[in-house]
């Protein structure tokens, strides 16, 4: 609209039919009347150019204002113009025609009224639904954010639950390890006591004869008949000390392995634990104890022999019997079993130093 009027100011329509009326006003009683007639018509043709942009200018401003915006100033000044014009231009229309075009203004006046009223009305309606569906709008939101917080207390506990169950989980499956090598200790140990009675019950067994015998002999000791001289290399006792040799020997080996036995379940572990404090490898220490234990049964296996030889080298000049001498140092090592100290004769001093290991 500003800028159909800012044309219409620029191109100076009024002024330019201002002058043609001017002109026309000097040289009226001058020129014939077909000429004055053309001037008239040229003037009606600038002012008809002049209100057509001016109505043009009138409905966009209209639009502008909205559709109820300007009525008042249309109905007091546009209308009873324009029906003055009508009336003017028109000499046919009388009295009665112009009552009723009134009237129809009126009538258009009521009810352009009643339906700014009813719009108005609708608008105000429009505006309470609005305000009551925002606030159920709200209503559903706080609920919704209300669930959202109870489901996520919901999940926190869930997740607290179940850690504490994993962990419930995880401690009775160490339990229930501990609880089976605990288990299988005692089934060795189990294993370990069998074999002692075992080898205990033989030795009684062994005993028992041995008293039998004797008391046999010592019933004929008893007896008037002449006792046969016997020899020292024919002494039965001397002949039965191979036998019980190798008996307490058996009985010894078991020992031997219920005492590795009580080393590897107890003792080892006090050893590695010792050890952890400073080798941080769980596995190097594992090796440096097995390591040492194979070390020490070597030692303990040459201290041995080397024992056996000098008990041989002691007895060999002086054996005389059946038995071999094999047997007598067997014999002499068993019956004289406290002169071989097991502890003073493994001596460990260095441990190899292998490349896995270290």
């Amino acid at each position: 609209m500003a800028d159909t009027l800012r044309r219409l100011a620029n191109t100076s329509s009024c002024s330019v039919v201002q002058q043609k009326l001017e002109a026309w006003d000097k040289d009226y009683h001058v020129i014939s009347c077909d000429q004055n007639l053309n001037r008239c018509c040229e003037l009606l043709e600038l002012t008809s150019r002049v209100q057509g942009q001016l109505f043009t200018i009138l409905s966009l401003t209209a639009q502008e204002g909205g559709h109820y915006a300007g009525v008042d100033t249309l109905k007091s000044r546009l209308l009873p113009w324009l029906s003055t014009c009508f009336t003017m231009a028109t000499s046919s229309v009388s009295p009665d025609t112009s009552l009723n075009l009134i009237q129809d203004n009126v009538e258009k006046d009521r009810k352009l009224q009643e339906l700014s009223l009813s719009h108005e009305s609708d608008m105000f309606k429009m505006e309470d639904r609005l305000c009551s569906t925002r606030l159920e709008l709200d209503s559903v939101k706080q609920k919704l954010a209300d669930a959202k917080f109870e489901l996520d207390s919901t999940k926190n506990k869930s997740a607290t639950i179940l850690l504490a169950t994993e962990d419930e989980i995880l401690h009775l499956k160490a339990e229930l390890q501990d609880a089976y090598e605990q288990m299988n200790l005692y089934k060795m140990k189990m294993e370990d006591y069998d074999r002692q009675v075992r080898l205990l019950r033989d030795e009684v067994t062994y005993l028992t004869a041995e008293k039998t015998i004797l008391q046999e002999r010592l019933m004929r000791s008893r007896s008037p008949s002449p006792v046969p001289h016997c020899s020292r290399g024919s002494s039965p006792v001397r002949a039965e000390s191979p036998a019980r040799a190798r008996l307490t020997s058996s009985v010894r080996r078991t020992r031997l392995l219920s005492r590795f036995s009580e080393l590897y379940a107890t003792e080892r572990l006090e050893a590695q634990s010792l050890l952890r404090r400073y080798v941080d490898d769980l596995e190097t220490v594992q090796r440096i104890l097995f390591i040492a234990a194979v070390e020490s049964f070597q030692a303990a296996r040459l201290a041995y022999r080397q024992f056996k030889l000098r008990v041989r080298k002691t007895l060999s000049p002086t054996h005389v019997g059946p038995e071999s001498l094999e047997d007598s140092v067997a014999d002499y090592i068993v019956r004289n079993l406290d002169l071989y100290d097991v502890q003073t004769s493994v001596n460990v001093r260095s441990l190899p130093r292998p490349t896995q290991t270290y």
